[in-house]
Parts: structure tokens; C-alpha cells; sequence
């Protein structure tokens, strides 16, 4: 398949030897309404982030609490640690995968995950993908803000002898608590409001702390115990037969929703590339390695606490807090701050910064963006959304990851299959060029994004538990009875599904192009 519009435009573009691909000077079309500096693409001399870097990246944001207690939900779910480790390793190599895909257009073209989707679902069909991705970033962001501000209250409420779990309450937590909230939340917006090229400094700092504090707490839980507990040798309740691929399917997928932002708005890092090589190298070796490296800390540690306290600790921040060393838990406390801001700005805040620049790029900034989502992450109530394992995983994760996937499929399908990595940056911002298609809609795409969408949480459901209550909001039979079998399998569904549907919606103006061409 071919480019869908006519050549023919001035050049505007140039492309150097190593394909990446940049704007002529004054080619940038300023004023129009799509357009602003922070959605404007970045030129090749400043496009300087390396392997490293991305590397970087990748082992600060997979170092957090959230992803240090996946395991725990998924032991808690019956699976035993290998069971455990095997379905976050392998869910983290498959979104890998769409992760590179996507990620390419960021040192090719050097444009922000919702300037790419204009190429799919046209200038203004875009916002749809990026308010869905920039509303998933918002819960995520209060998420990891309450876990973080959760896990100061916890260390500093030790620090002062407990003190802070006394204190008065409000809407059920101690005033403290709220306090570290929105001291952490305050904090991170700062950070950010300094810019990309200072992130990128942080995360280069911050992934080797992390990892350092995460094998700091290993080695302490290691002498304390004198080894490592019954946890290692507990049998899995599942097995691996009928009981366990029940659970396995739905939990794979929980596990890629996890990273499934990700997978979508991976350009918006990308686009600071050196080179395909540098974000190719740097995601595969940051990515499935720290995930699966922390899973197993996560088991080992636990396992640990298991024998020292007779139970298993699974969050990181309470099992710190049984030291009573005072320069402990300091440690602790910096290495929560630094895990969670790391990732949390990262992952969460901006994406939703450039998708809510994108809704209106002459009234809204990449700050004002940030600073948006850290309101929207307050008001979403996130406490909520981690309650218990079956919710976090099944719900939360499995139908974000169902619905993100729908997206991802029609960004690959758009640039590598019917595009061919091909793209014309002007008509990115213009209303009128070749990404116009019907007013700035492709309405191709958002057919394949609502067949694909249906397909991958339409059939979403809730289990039952010994009292016959429902462990979730959906209905035990499915949202749509039909489709409940797809429910578990619902990234890979919305991906496939989606993808093939957009290349064959495309296909008539793909002929259209050859025939204008012969």
C-alpha cells in the first residue's frame, strides 16, 4: 500500500543520511491551529538522547512500587513466584513489540505520540486516541502520587514514633496522609514544569539509585532471615493445567495494560532520539530485563520477610518500616521519593501534557498540560482504583489494556502497513493537507477503533466469590454475554482486530493513489 494523497507540495522536509527526517527552515506552519512549539517537531541537532538514556528511562520506570507488588497479585491470585516471574517477563517482551513499532516515528520524524495519530485519524480525529491515553495517564498519575505519598506518611510516621497514624482523620485517612499527597503531587509537577532535557538528567540518576536501593533492601532482608523463606518452595494453587490458564490469560494481559500507555505515546520520548538504534537498544534492554529483574527481587524479598516476620510483606515501603534504624529509613524514604517521581513523571505526566496540548495548541502548553493532570490524578480518586488485586488487575489494567490496544493497532497498521514509515510533517499541522481526510476526521479509524474497542472490553466481566458477591463493576455473564470469551485475551483482540480492519477500510483510497500514479 502506498501513500493515500498525491505528491506534488513544495519540499518542505529534508532527510539526512541516517533517515532521520527533519522540516526546511520556515517550513513550520506557526500559525496555524494545530500547531504550537511543544508539538512542534524537534530538530535533528537537538534530538541528542542516547542508548543510555533510554535505558535510563526504562529501569527508573520499572522500578516503583506498583510494579514491585505485581507478583504479590498475581501469588495472591494462586500462582506460585515461577508462575509469577514467567507472566511478567513474557507480557513485558510482547509490549515490547508495539512499544519499538510506535517508537519508531520518534527519531524518524521527531513529532509527539498525538501528531503522529493525525496521520491515522486525521488533525482532529487525533484527539480521540490522545484524550483516551491522556485520561489513563491521569489515573495512573494519581495512583502512583497516592502510593508515593502513601509510603512517605508510612516512613515518617516511623520516624516520629507513630505518631502520624494518630492524628486526626479526614474522610477516613489521617490528616497527615493527605498532606504527603499533596506535598508529592506538588513536588512532581515542579519537576516537570522544568522541562524534558532536565527529565532526562533525572532519569539518569535516578535508575541506578533505584536499582542500588532495591539490592540494599534484598541483602538486609537476606541477613535478617539467614536466607530465604518458604515462599520459594510454596506450590502454585493453580498448577498448570485447567485451574491455570483461566487466570493466566487474563492476568498476561493485565500485566501488558501495565505498559500499554506506553506502547502508544512511546514517541513522545523517542522524538529526542539520536538514532533508531540508540531507542531501539536502550527499550530492549531497559524494558522486559528490569521488569523480570524485579520481579524477582520482589519474591525474594518477600520470601525473606516471610521467615523474619511471619508473614509475607509484599509492599517494599511497610516491610522498610520495620526497621527501627533511623538512617534506614531515611533510605527508605529518599528511594520511595525518587522511585516514584521517576516513573510517575515519565509515564504519566507527559503524555497527557502534549495530548492536552494537541486539544488546543494555542490555549494550552506542555505545563499547563502537566499541571492539568495533576488535578484530574486528585480528582479521579485513586485509592479507589488499587483496592484489591482482582479490580487492579482484571479491571483496571485489563480494559485499559483492551482499549489502548485498539489504538496501538491502528497507529502500527497506519504507518508501517499503509504508510510504509512515510509521512509529509507539514500536512501534520494543516488544515486542508493530506491527514485533513473529512474535516479533519478519518472516520476509516474510528470505525476500526470502535469495532476493535467492542471486541476487546465489550465482553468484560466480574469473577464470584465464595459468598456469591461480584469481585468487580461488570456483570458475571459479561457487559455483552457473547463476547466474554474475547474479554481475556482483550489487548491482543483490539490490537488484531482494529489493525486489520483500518488496512482494509484503506485499502479503496490506496488504490485510488495508484491509479492517480500510473
Amino acid at each position: 500500500m502506498t501513500e493515500t494523497v498525491p505528491t506534488g507540495s513544495p519540499i518542505s522536509q529534508s532527510a539526512h543520511a541516517d533517515g532521520r527526517i527533519e522540516l526546511a527552515p520556515g517550513a513550520f506552519p506557526a500559525h496555524s491551529p494545530f500547531a504550537n512549539e511543544d508539538l512542534r517537531p524537534v530538530p535533528v541537532a537537538e534530538r541528542k538522547w542516547t542508548t543510555y538514556n533510554f535505558a535510563a528511562l526504562w529501569i527508573s520506570m520499572a522500578h516503583c512500587i506498583p510494579s514491585w507488588t505485581l507478583a504479590s497479585g498475581l501469588v495472591a491470585l494462586g500462582m506460585d513466584w515461577k508462575q509469577a516471574v514467567f507472566t511478567i517477563a513474557l507480557a513485558n517482551v510482547i509490549v515490547l513489540l508495539p512499544m519499538l513499532a510506535t517508537g519508531h516515528a520518534g527519531p524518524k520524524y521527531g513529532i509527539p505520540f498525538p501528531v503522529l495519530a493525525r496521520a491515522s485519524f486525521g488533525l482532529r480525529g487525533a484527539n480521540i486516541p490522545a484524550m483516551i491515553r491522556a485520561a489513563v495517564a491521569c489515573g495512573w498519575f494519581g495512583i502512583q502520587t497516592w502510593i508515593g505519598g502513601s509510603g512517605i506518611f508510612a516512613l515518617g510516621s516511623k520516624l516520629t514514633g507513630g505518631g502520624w497514624e494518630n492524628a486526626s482523620r479526614i474522610a477516613g485517612n489521617p490528616w497527615p496522609l493527605w498532606l504527603c499527597f499533596l506535598l508529592f503531587w506538588a513536588v512532581q509537577i515542579a519537576i516537570i514544569y522544568r522541562g524534558m532535557d532536565f527529565l532526562r538528567h533525572f532519569e539518569n540518576w535516578a535508575a541506578p539509585f533505584v536499582i542500588v536501593g532495591a539490592f540494599v533492601l534484598l541483602i538486609w532482608i537476606a541477613v535478617k532471615a539467614d536466607g530465604f523463606g518458604a515462599l520459594l518452595d510454596q506450590p502454585s494453587k493453580l498448577g498448570w493445567g485447567a485451574d491455570f490458564w483461566p487466570v493466566f490469560f487474563p492476568s498476561l494481559m493485565g500485566m501488558i495494560g501495565f505498559w500499554a500507555t506506553l506502547s502508544l505515546n512511546i514517541p513522545d520520548f523517542t522524538r529526542f532520539g539520536a538514532s533508531q538504534k540508540a531507542q531501539t537498544w536502550g527499550q530492549s534492554l531497559g524494558l522486559p530485563t528490569t521488569m523480570t529483574l524485579f520481579a524477582i527481587l520482589a519474591v525474594l524479598v518477600t520470601s525473606g520477610s516471610e521467615v523474619v516476620y511471619g508473614e509475607a510483606i509484599w509492599d517494599p515501603v511497610a516491610l522498610a518500616a520495620k526497621t527501627d534504624n533511623a538512617f534506614g529509613l531515611l533510605f527508605a524514604l529518599v528511594i520511595v521519593l525518587v522511585a516514584t517521581v521517576s516513573v510517575n513523571i515519565a509515564a504519566n505526566v507527559v503524555s497527557p501534557a502534549y495530548d492536552l496540548a494537541n486539544l488546543a495548541p494555542k490555549l494550552i502548553n506542555f505545563r499547563t498540560g502537566a499541571l492539568i493532570t495533576g488535578v484530574v490524578g486528585i480528582l479521579i480518586f485513586p485509592w479507589k482504583l488499587i483496592s484489591t488485586p482482582e479490580f487492579y488487575i482484571f479491571t483496571w489494567l485489563g480494559v485499559v489494556g483492551g482499549l489502548l490496544g485498539t489504538v496501538a493497532g491502528i497507529l502500527i497498521a497506519d504507518y508501517w502497513i499503509v504508510r510504509r514509515t512515510v509521512l509529509h510533517l507539514v500536512d501534520l499541522y494543516t488544515p486542508g493537507g493530506r491527514y485533513w481526510y473529512s474535516s479533519g476526521w478519518n472516520w476509516r479509524a474510528i470505525v476500526a477503533f470502535l469495532v476493535g474497542g467492542v471486541l476487546a472490553v465489550g465482553g468484560s466481566y466480574s469473577g464470584v466469590g465464595a459468598d456469591g458477591a461480584r469481585t468487580g463493576p461488570f456483570p458475571a455473564d459479561g457487559l455483552i454475554p457473547f463476547l466474554k470469551p474475547l474479554a481475556d485475551y482483550g489487548w491482543a483482540v483490539g490490537l488484531g482486530a482494529s489493525l486489520v480492519l483500518y488496512v482494509v477500510l484503506m485499502l479503496p483510497m490506496g488504490r485510488r493513489q495508484e491509479n492517480l500514479e500510473a
